[in-house]
């Protein structure tokens, strides 16, 4: 019986060149698009292309945007499993001569495990008192995680059991394949939603700071780049990178002002289940009221005065719009190198002028796990919804002891009065 690596050569040993070629996606910009820019040159066409339906986008995401939190967590999920699928298929297209059983299967099979997880870790943290009405729900919270990781062990044994003696090796890169992809996929959509809850601002900001940077970065290379930025990306240039950048940041403060302004973008999500809707009222945090800074003596002479009125979200919007633009766009080289590793221009065809879904939102991704750690780190600290989750799976004894602990300790910082006992 002939070994796959007689058949094939040696797969550790293959180069670039080695790997086979991906048939480019056929064209799906409209027909009436087409024949309205037939006489422009194939560059200006394509700056048109890709502007309309930009403009098409930022459209329908600002609709989203007003129907409301529910409908942008329903939007993160759609866009999360279109970017497995345009991932998930590349590798089915590059190894398909093999013919790997079970794999697209069992890669939507742990898609689906791996979604199970994460929304039910969200449902604990951000739902607490509506699952405290459900027996059933108490009971898959409760053991959600062996859940979890029994679902998930039912997938590996189905892998094993799919393994076949000529295509061992490919198996295992493919089994590779989708958990990397999970986790490019999946647990940065999480962390989306994860950053949503906090407030629309952080989902927005972030978001928009990206699209303007990809938009801005594009303008002024089409019209100013000379100079190679990137071997990767033949097409970006300095003048991009750095008209990009310094754009970005005055459209993030200017964003983050607007936005500061409204409790509808900068109160927490939260579910009230007494009216069985996400509701976004409350207080504004000291991030999103009008504080007094006092500029820098240079400013002070320009300005000619002596302090400015901001809101201390906008210099936090700084950091973000930095990273947006500075760090933002390694996560489209990194995608440039994956697509050129595999020798094709973009991950699907589903956008005209655009490329795949992935292809937009390469840079989204790395985006959502800096903003999560930002938050973490420099916004809040644990999350109480989580520790009041926590502690109502408790037994009536160590919560009555918690409570007791907890009353003592306020007593003593003196934001509790000792209650007389008569």
């Amino acid at each position: 019986e002939t070994d796959v690596d007689d058949r094939y050569g040696d797969l550790d040993s293959r180069t670039d060149s080695d790997i086979p070629e991906i048939s480019s996606s056929s064209d799906r910009t409209p027909k009436i698009l087409k024949k309205a820019l037939s006489g422009l040159s194939s560059r200006w066409k394509n700056w048109w292309i890709r502007g309309i339906l930009t403009l098409t986008m930022i459209f329908f995401f600002s609709l989203i945007i007003y129907m409301g939190s529910f409908m942008l967590m329903l939007l993160v999920l759609g866009i999360q499993v279109k970017c497995f699928h345009e991932i998930i298929t590349i590798g089915y297209r590059v190894y398909h001569s093999y013919d790997l059983p079970w794999f697209r299967t069992l890669s939507w099979y742990f898609l689906l495990c791996v979604n199970y997880f994460f929304y039910g870790e969200t449902v604990a943290d951000y739902f607490a008192t509506f699952v405290q009405r459900e027996e059933q729900l108490q009971f898959l919270i409760r053991y959600h995680r062996f859940i979890s990781f029994a679902l998930y062990l039912a997938g590996f044994c189905m892998f094993v059991l799919s393994l076949v003696k000529k295509h061992y090796r490919l198996q295992f890169y493919m089994f590779a394949w989708t958990h990397v992809t999970l986790l490019i996929t999946v647990t940065q959509s999480h962390l989306v939603i994860q950053n949503l809850f906090e407030g629309m601002i952080w989902f927005l900001v972030p978001i928009s700071s990206v699209i303007c940077n990809d938009i801005t970065a594009y303008l002024f290379g089409f019209f100013f780049g000379r100079t190679p930025l990137i071997k990767l990306s033949p097409k970006k240039t300095w003048e991009g990178f750095i008209g990009g950048f310094f754009s970005t940041v005055v459209f993030g403060f200017i964003v983050a002002y607007l936005l500061s302004k409204y409790q509808y973008f900068v109160c927490p999500v939260e579910y009230r289940s007494d009216v069985n809707s996400f509701v976004t009222e409350c207080e504004p945090s000291e991030l999103f009221q009008l504080q007094s800074y006092s500029l820098p003596p240079f400013l002070k002479t320009v300005l000619r005065r002596e302090t400015v009125s901001l809101y201390p979200f906008q210099i936090h919007s700084i950091a973000l719009s930095t990273f947006a633009s500075l760090i933002g766009p390694f996560g489209g080289f990194f995608a440039s190198g994956f697509k050129r590793a595999f020798k094709i221009k973009d991950f699907a065809n589903t956008i005209p002028g655009h490329g795949g879904i992935m292809d937009r939102f390469d840079c989204q991704y790395l985006m959502a796990t800096f903003v999560h750690v930002y938050i973490t780190s420099f916004i809040r600290g644990p999350n109480p919804s989580k520790v009041l989750q926590q502690l109502l799976v408790l037994q009536p004894e160590q919560q009555l002891n918690i409570y007791k602990t907890l009353k003592t300790h306020l007593i003593e910082k003196g934001i509790l009065q000792p209650t007389l006992k008569v």
